[in-house]
């Protein structure tokens, strides 16, 4: 069965919503794409409406950390620290967008969508 990013089934107060058509190919959801902190770095090549290509990142290794005086660095990440989004995602070491991760710098806020952009970035957290 398909995803889709449609409406829920039910309302509520938990009564059902009665649907007057099926699902419609613009409607079809992807997968998470649940980046994993690993040593090599994977990223998935997705066709989307359009033609165009989404790259998701499946696994991770490294960080692009910015400063406060805006100078970028390349790290690597040693742990998922935390995650505001969901806690659980911090013991499967999981990388998503608001996460945190530890380098050698200290910890780092991740400001990128892996799953949506394939890249890295965070900002230094005090």
């Amino acid at each position: 069965m398909a995803r889709a990013t449609r409406r829920s089934k039910r309302k509520p107060s938990g009564g059902r919503y009665h649907y007057d058509r099926t699902k419609r190919l613009r409607e079809l959801a992807g997968f998470a794409a649940n980046t994993k902190l690993e040593k090599e770095r994977k990223v998935r090549v997705t066709r989307i409406r359009g033609g165009a290509v989404k790259n998701s990142m499946l696994t991770a290794s490294h960080v692009n950390v910015c400063d406060k005086k805006g100078k970028a660095t390349k790290l690597e990440i040693l742990n998922v620290v935390g995650n505001p989004a969901n806690p659980h995602l911090v013991r499967r070491n999981i990388i998503t967008k608001g996460a945190v991760v530890e380098t050698k710098m200290g910890k780092v806020k991740i400001t990128s969508r892996p799953g949506q952009e394939a890249a890295l970035n965070g900002v230094l957290v005090a």
